[in-house]
């Protein structure tokens, strides 16, 4: 049987390759067990100075999380969820606080869970194929696995703009929103990886950053240098509300598609994603991912959008959820409130 994670030592460089092409290298159980596994060994071992993660097929990165797993665990009353998530959470923290350079190739479809496994790292290297996006609202979900940590800390409403629009960034945009943090064309990745390999790496990461900018090019122009003022005055505030009004006077194209796009979003995930963003901001990566578990959990409810998502989207593919009304906000407010102690998230430290 294929292993669906490929760790190996190469050189000084400690290489997972993400091994479920056929499914755009989306995470399964067994997937974020190897992630851990190799991470915890490679933290430990001083001839490993850095972690190089790519995705096998040329298409995606990583597309994301086992979603049908997850709202069949949740229909059934399962633990499989549960301990994914908390699982996959343990593994966006320990990446987050990886003591050495971690590099993720997004040269592919990067979304949702394959985010957190790469924008926590400390060099996110994007390329032709870039297309990343927290595309949650329209399965009737969050921007979980911390994107209520990174969303928030984007220039302006940038991070609110696509927690709630799932806004899909290709390289240059990926670049200008921080998301990315370096750009190698498609053609020179291969390259890139066996000049990490062979290399000295350095304690103070400075021979991985010539070797960066060795194998760089130019991404071309952001859209966002351009849609900054509209994006920061559409979703300013903490009324879903008043961004659609907001956007429905602006009067302009972008601000008119922006607003097709968020009618077309689950109200419920929109509204929980606002507060999310909002309160991320305030709190460590650990306190966020201890939300994102509760929220998580919260919306595996009977009756929830995110099974309407799951069928609309996964199972019958005709995209034409039917959402249930808005949340009030007393209701929203209560999917914040702590799990029971022994279901709270935990870490691996």
């Amino acid at each position: 049987m294929t292993s669906l994670i490929n760790a190996r030592k190469t050189g000084s460089v400690g290489r997972i390759t993400l091994n479920r092409p056929e499914a755009l290298n989306a995470l399964n159980q067994e997937m974020i067990d190897g992630l851990i596994k190799a991470l915890l060994d490679w933290r430990e071992d001083d001839s490993v100075k850095a972690v190089v993660v790519d995705g096998a097929g040329g298409k995606g990165f990583c597309a994301g999380g086992d979603i049908r797993m997850l709202a069949e665990s949740g229909k059934a009353g399962g633990d499989e969820a549960w301990k994914f998530w908390r699982d996959e959470y343990q593994l966006n923290t320990l990446i987050f606080e990886y003591p050495k350079p971690y590099i993720a190739l997004i040269d592919g479809i990067t979304m949702g869970g394959g985010v957190g496994i790469s924008v926590h790292g400390s060099h996110r290297v994007a390329g032709d194929r870039t297309m990343f996006a927290m595309p949650e609202t329209g399965i009737g979900f969050h921007p979980d696995v911390g994107g209520a940590y990174f969303l928030p800390r984007l220039k302006g409403e940038t991070g609110m703009w696509m927690g709630l629009t799932g806004a899909r960034l290709k390289a240059a945009d990926s670049l200008a929103a921080g998301v990315a943090t370096h750009y190698v064309p498609s053609d020179r990745q291969e390259a890139l990886i066996a000049a990490l390999e062979s290399a000295e790496l350095d304690a103070d990461g400075e021979a991985l950053e010539d070797i960066l900018e060795a194998h760089a090019g130019d991404p071309g122009e952001s859209d966002l240098a351009h849609l900054g003022g509209l994006i920061d005055a559409a979703f300013a505030g903490d009324e879903l509300a008043a961004m659609k009004a907001r956007l429905e006077a602006a009067g302009d194209a972008w601000s008119a598609k922006q607003l097709s796009i968020l009618n077309s979003k689950s109200p419920t995930s929109c509204a929980v994603t606002l507060a999310a963003l909002r309160k991320g901001a305030d709190l460590d990566l650990r306190a966020v991912m201890q939300q994102d578990l509760r929220v998580s959990m919260r919306l595996l409810v009977e009756g929830s959008d995110f099974y309407e998502g799951v069928r609309a989207v996964i199972i019958d593919k005709d995209n034409a959820p039917k959402w249930g009304p808005q949340m009030r906000p007393e209701d929203v407010e209560a999917m914040f409130v702590p799990l029971e102690a022994e279901r709270e998230q935990s870490f691996l430290d």
